[in-house]
């Protein structure tokens, strides 16, 4: 019976996690950077210059932000290295908070601008 309640080290391993070296870890902190400074460059350049209009300027910004969240979301939390069944239910899960979301924005709108104001 003690044997089911015995615990090692190497049972807590995750696979890859030894992967995440010190050069991984700056791989992504140069990726996360190089994103942020785009992000500057848009916001401070491009969008004031009249390089990019302000509504193609907030769709790079949403994009950018996705990735800086995916590189966040798998290697800092450690997702990356998690078993596929898990990445699938996060993954459905936040895609479909995210079309809630949507969702009650475009409803909210639409009964802001057909309820009769009282």
């Amino acid at each position: 019976m003690s044997e089911h309640n015995t615990h090692t080290a190497e049972a807590h391993e995750h696979g890859d996690h030894g992967a995440m070296t010190k050069g991984k870890i700056w791989k992504v902190f140069f990726i996360l950077l190089a994103l942020t400074i785009i992000e500057f460059i848009i916001a401070l350049w491009a969008i004031p210059g009249h390089h990019m209009t302000q509504s193609v300027g907030n769709y790079v910004y949403i994009v950018l932000t996705l990735f800086k969240a995916f590189y966040i979301v798998a290697y800092f939390m450690h997702l990356k290295f998690e078993k596929l069944g898990l990445q699938l239910v996060l993954g459905i899960s936040f895609i479909f908070i995210i079309y809630f979301i949507a969702l009650l924005l475009i409803e909210g709108g639409y009964l802001h601008l057909h309820m009769p104001k009282v």
